[in-house]
């Protein structure tokens, strides 16, 4: 399947407020959310993008108002401080993984290929097969429960200890032969749970997106636009929670009089999901969930 840029046009037109501002789409992937948001900017206008995986960088646009640097989108404090920018106008993230990524087989992101178990969308950092060699099964338990919700992760956590012993994981066929023994309820969904959470832990997704939050509160003009793409409970929730209450741990924080201080006004009250005709067309974007937020 080719790359569908999931809700394009909501995505877009709550990001760009301003024609001549600065915006950042920190998972640029196959660039088709970019394109779009470079059609809403005039000549003055600035996109920068982000990725960690350079396999995307062949993708790159040939527009001199889009610059596209290799970094995670932890990391981008820095590059506004190399690039001498102060504040954006707006922060755009599609999380998750890419089609590009999902349909290579040599990467290991899905149980449809016998590819290498590695998962990484970086260089650098132990592979998926490294972790399952290396956790504890406590620690497994925790990655599967947390990041997957894997009903049995107990059993599962057990279960690779048990097969490691024998020979270390290298191959997704490895796992997955693992897996058929001890699915529950659908296989698939089973699979893609598991595959999720291994993903999430190799990738340190989930301390990169708070991470990531928290610099939109000192980056992003006052009316600058948050807006996010996620793709299971566990972003869409750290996501909520920030921008209701401006921390991704869901406390309210009070000024010194007392004042419960929400950095953001909250444009979708509920997200914004994908009907049914552009699910028919990419399955992908059955899952995802757009929230938009507006810094006061």
């Amino acid at each position: 399947m080719g790359h569908e840029p999931v809700l394009l046009h909501p995505c877009a037109d709550a990001l760009v407020t301003n024609p001549s501002g600065v915006y950042v789409d920190v998972t640029f992937g196959a660039g088709g959310h970019s394109k779009e948001i470079l059609k809403r900017l005039n000549a003055n206008g600035r996109l920068i993008g982000f990725d960690q995986d350079k396999e995307t960088f062949g993708n790159a646009l040939d527009d001199s108002r889009f610059q596209l640097l290799h970094s995670n989108f932890r990391f981008i404090d820095r590059f506004f401080d190399l690039l001498e920018i102060d504040k954006v106008h707006g922060i755009f993230a599609d999380l998750g993984m890419s089609s590009m990524q999902v349909d290579d087989e040599y990467r290991g992101f899905s149980f449809r290929f016998d590819g290498e178990l590695d998962m990484r969308m970086h260089d650098s950092g132990p592979t998926a097969g490294e972790l399952l060699d290396a956790l504890s099964e406590t620690e497994l338990v925790s990655i599967f429960s947390e990041y997957g919700e894997v009903r049995n992760a107990k059993t599962l956590a057990k279960a690779i200890v048990s097969s490691r012993r024998s020979q270390s994981f290298r191959q997704v066929s490895q796992l997955t032969a693992v897996l058929a023994q001890l699915w529950r309820g659908n296989q698939p969904r089973y699979y893609a749970q598991v595959f999720q959470a291994l993903r999430i832990a190799v990738n340190g997704e989930m301390q990169a997106l708070e991470k990531l939050l928290r610099i939109t509160r000192d980056r992003l003009h006052t009316r600058g636009r948050l807006v996010v793409l996620t793709y299971h409970s566990l972003e869409d929730r750290m996501v909520k929670r920030f921008m209701k209450n401006g921390n991704v741990d869901g406390r309210q924080e009070k000024d010194e009089y007392g004042n419960i201080e929400r950095p953001f006004h909250i444009i979708t009250k509920k997200p914004i999901l994908p009907d049914k005709s552009e699910i028919q067309v990419n399955p992908r974007a059955r899952s995802a969930k757009l929230r938009i937020a507006e810094k006061k």
